[in-house]
């Protein structure tokens, strides 16, 4: 399948500026008003368990977008402070040489599967690209378990604490059931099964295995550098300091990055707080909108074949810091 995608918000985890908004008439009640909360009672008459997909596909392309790229770029991110990962990451040198492009192909083919489901041919491909990159390594099930822990919990925390409104039950309970689905289909083991137990796993990885390693600081290092390439180079240092007033003090001690000001931090996080208050005011989004879309997608221009996709990994030399577990877990 060949897929073009144009040019759009140009939102790394600084941009909080919306441009051209029309204020007349954002303050009316009654009709304003329930357009922009209709697609959430369309959620709520949504089965959960059943229509899964369906649910965070809305929730993802129409609901927060920008907050879903932010939030995953950040559990992405995040797995780099457990220091079998940020090794291995690093000795791949997919994401300190080819930094762009292995964040495009992850961008994509998760996204993939969020846009026609797993079911269809294009999640499938997806899906089957996803496990045969994974293969090359021998990485434990804790290990993995936590990678899908951080697509299920991150977004949800940066929803509530940043979003327009916050994370409904349906929703939570919606992402939760699509993880579920996809680490099955990566061989994944022993998978939690509620937001809760995900929360918990995750909170108690951290603690566990987050440490300093060198080599995590230069795959780090090369994902703030890829954050800043997307806006003019004087900005770099602004846009450095601006990411890391959004990290935890957990990640920042990992990397041993110096902690911004308490000034900068909560100059920070009121401005992307500020943000969610401005799109509240908005008319809910017409069009859906998949990471496909994406300014920050730069390696393909004039669009990309999902089998084409990603790295292809010699064992033992290349690889991904979640591997598939057997033959059978293959999508089927």
């Amino acid at each position: 399948m060949l897929t073009t995608f144009p040019l759009c918000r140009p939102c790394p985890v600084v941009h909080l500026v919306v441009t051209n908004v029309k204020l007349k008439n954002l303050w009316q009640k009654g009709d304003s008003t329930v357009r922009r909360f209709s697609r959430l009672e369309q959620i709520r008459r949504m089965d959960p368990y059943e229509e899964a997909t369906e649910i965070y596909r809305l929730s993802v392309a129409y609901e927060f977008p920008w907050d879903f790229t932010r939030a995953l770029e950040l559990a992405l991110y995040r797995t780099y402070a457990v220091p079998a990962i940020g090794r291995l990451l690093a000795r791949t040198a997919e994401l300190t040489d080819r930094t762009q492009k292995r964040y495009d192909d992850t961008a994509l083919l998760l996204d993939t599967i969020v846009e026609h489901g797993f079911g269809s041919d294009p999640g499938r491909t997806a899906i089957r690209r996803i496990n045969r990159m994974h293969r090359s390594y021998d990485i434990s099930d804790d290990d993995m378990r936590y990678v899908l822990c951080t697509f299920v919990v991150m977004p949800k925390r940066w929803i509530d604490a940043y979003g327009w409104r916050r994370m409904s039950r349906h929703e939570t309970v919606a992402s939760v059931v699509h993880y579920r689905t996809l680490g099955r289909h990566m061989g994944i083991k022993d998978i939690p099964e509620t937001y809760e137990e995900f929360e918990s796993c995750l909170d108690s990885y951290e603690a566990a295995h987050f440490a300093w390693d060198e080599e995590a600081r230069r795959v780090s290092d090369a994902t703030l550098a890829l954050m800043a390439s997307w806006y003019p180079a004087p900005l770099a240092p602004l846009l450095r300091t601006t990411t890391l007033a959004l990290l935890d003090d957990s990640l920042l001690h990992a990397f041993r990055y110096t902690p911004p000001s308490a000034a900068t931090r909560a100059w920070v996080r009121r401005a992307v707080r500020l943000r969610g208050r401005v799109v509240r005011l908005l008319p809910p989004r017409r069009a859906p909108h998949f990471a496909r879309q994406n300014r920050e997608i730069k390696s393909y221009p004039y669009g990309y074949r999902i089998a084409d996709l990603g790295t292809r990994p010699v064992p033992g030399i290349r690889g991904c810091p979640v591997r598939h577990a057997a033959p059978d877990a293959e999508a089927r």
